[in-house]
């Protein structure tokens, strides 16, 4: 296959902790392209260095639909997939996920600065409910 062949990348949680973990990155790819093909496109693509790729076709289930009156309208499935998991060199990414861990980032900073509000505020109220109690003390006497 010398033509440009579409490689649609699979964005998914499974897929991102894969591509953190071990650089693997997954593309959904037509049924005729194999291994040697997909590897071309994604170093001519990418501009990165791929070390393997591995291929899987999945089969569509099969499905059924039935009308309102019970009788059986039709059989059916869904079309099959094949699958590229591409592994990359070592210092080698994709951008696929870079807005996912950006905005991770940023959660993860709010959330400490929530945390920090929260501590200052119970410090407050501590300090508040000590002074009453020790108000209240002096009042009694």
């Amino acid at each position: 296959m010398s033509g440009l062949i579409t490689l649609h990348p699979r964005i998914s949680e499974k897929v991102h902790s894969l591509s953190k973990s071990s650089r693997i990155f997954v593309f959904d790819v037509p049924k005729s392209v194999n291994k040697h093909t997909v590897a071309e496109q994604i170093k001519k693509q990418f501009d990165v260095e791929v070390q393997s790729v591995r291929i899987a076709l999945i089969k569509g289930k099969s499905k059924r639909t039935v009308a309102k009156q019970g009788r059986l309208i039709g059989n059916g499935s869904q079309s099959d997939v094949k699958k590229a998991y591409v592994t990359l060199k070592a210092g080698q990414n994709l951008p696929f996920f870079e807005e996912i861990e950006k905005e991770e980032a940023k959660q993860k900073e709010s959330g400490e600065k929530i945390m920090k509000a929260m501590e200052t505020q119970a410090k407050k109220e501590e300090k508040k409910s000590s002074r009453s109690i020790l108000h209240r003390k002096k009042e009694s006497k």
